[in-house]
C-alpha cells in the first residue's frame, strides 16, 4: 500500500506560487508625469485655497500662503454674504446666481440651436446643406474677441445692456456643437428612419421622440462643455455689464479687488481668494458629476 503521507509534500511542493509582478521602469515614468502633472495643475488651486485662510494684513505682508490660517469662516461668510464693490449692493451670492444662469442659458442655448442645425443638415435634403455647414464651421476662426465691437453694437442698440439676454443671446450660436451633433445624426441607421416613417412620425416628432433620447449622452457632453465656457467668460459680460447686481462671479473679483484698493486701503485678498475658489467649484462638480457621461457623449460610436 502507498504511503500518501510521503507524497504530499512532494505535491505541495510543486505547487506554483503566484508570481508578483514586477514594476517595470516604463509605467514608473509614466504614472510619475502623471502625478507631477496633476501637481502642477493643483497648485495654484491648493494655494489659493490656504490663502483664502488668512487675513489681508497678513496675505500683504507675506503673499500667497501654503498654511491653513484662522479667517476660513470671516473670509468666506464676507466674500459670499457682504456686500461689496464700488456701490456696496453686490454679494458673492448674487455674482454666484449670475454666473449659473450665464453658464445654464449659454449652454441650453448653444445645445437646442445646434440641434436644430444639425438635424436640418443632415435630414431635409437640402441643396446647399454641405455648403451651409462648412460656411457655420468657418466661423469657428471669427471667435468673440473678432466681432465683439458689432456684437456690443446690436446688443446695445436693441437695449439689451445689463439684461441676461443681452448676456445669453449673442454667444449660443455654436459651430463645435453643430459639428458634434452633425456627426451623430449621421452615425443614426437609416434603418430607424424608415422605421419612423413607416409608424408615422413626422420631423417633429422623429427629432423629438427618438432622436433626442438617443442623444442624451452627446448632449450632456456638450452641456457640460459650453457651461464650462460660458461660466468663464470674462470679455463679453465685462462689455455688456454695468450694473453691479449683473457682474457674473468671474468679473465680479476683479472689481471687488479693485473696490477695496481705493485710496490707503489694504485689499482684501483673502475675500479675493475665498470668491476665486468659490467660483471653481460649479464646473468642477459638474465636470466630476457627469464625467461618464462626458466621457461616453464623446467616443460611443453605437447607438
Amino acid at each position: 500500500m502507498t504511503d500518501m503521507t510521503s507524497e504530499n509534500p512532494v505535491i505541495l511542493s510543486s505547487k506554483e506560487k503566484p508570481k508578483a509582478k514586477k514594476l517595470k521602469l516604463s509605467s514608473i515614468i509614466d504614472h510619475s508625469i502623471l502625478i507631477i502633472g496633476s501637481l502642477f495643475m493643483l497648485m495654484p488651486v491648493l494655494m489659493a485655497f490656504t490663502t483664502s485662510t488668512h487675513d489681508h494684513v497678513t496675505i500683504h505682508k507675506e503673499g500667497l500662503m501654503l498654511s491653513i490660517g484662522d479667517q476660513f469662516a470671516e473670509n468666506y461668510g464676507a466674500a459670499m454674504f457682504e456686500k461689496g464693490g464700488f456701490t456696496e449692493t453686490v454679494d458673492g451670492l448674487t455674482m454666484l446666481m449670475n454666473s449659473l444662469i450665464l453658464g445654464i442659458g449659454f449652454a441650453v442655448g448653444k445645445i437646442v440651436i445646434s440641434v436644430l442645425a444639425a438635424y436640418a443638415i443632415v435630414y431635409f435634403r437640402l441643396k446647399f446643406a454641405t455648403l451651409a455647414f462648412w460656411i457655420i464651421f468657418t466661423t469657428l476662426l471669427l471667435p468673440l474677441e473678432v466681432r465683439i465691437l458689432p456684437s456690443y453694437e446690436v446688443v446695445h442698440s436693441f437695449g439689451l445692456s445689463n439684461t441676461y439676454t443681452g448676456l445669453i443671446l449673442p454667444l449660443i450660436a455654436s459651430a463645435t456643437g453643430t459639428f458634434y451633433f452633425r456627426q451623430f445624426f449621421m452615425s443614426v441607421p437609416d434603418e430607424l428612419v424608415e422605421a419612423a416613417k413607416i409608424d408615422g412620425a413626422g420631423p417633429f416628432k422623429f427629432l423629438i421622440d427618438i432622436l433626442v433620447p438617443i442623444s442624451k449622452t452627446m448632449v450632456a457632453a456638450i452641456f457640460i462643455i459650453m457651461f464650462v465656457f460660458g461660466w468663464n467668460q470674462y470679455l463679453w459680460p465685462a462689455l455688456i455689464t454695468t450694473d453691479e447686481t449683473m457682474f457674473t462671479i468671474i468679473r465680479g473679483i476683479r472689481q471687488i479687488i479693485l473696490a477695496y484698493a481705493e485710496g490707503n486701503n489694504i485689499p482684501e485678498h483673502g475675500q479675493a481668494m475665498a470668491l476665486a475658489v468659490i467660483a471653481v467649484l460649479p464646473p468642477v462638480l459638474i465636470v466630476v458629476f457627469f464625467q461618464s457621461w462626458f466621457v461616453k457623449g464623446l467616443v460611443e460610436s453605437e447607438k
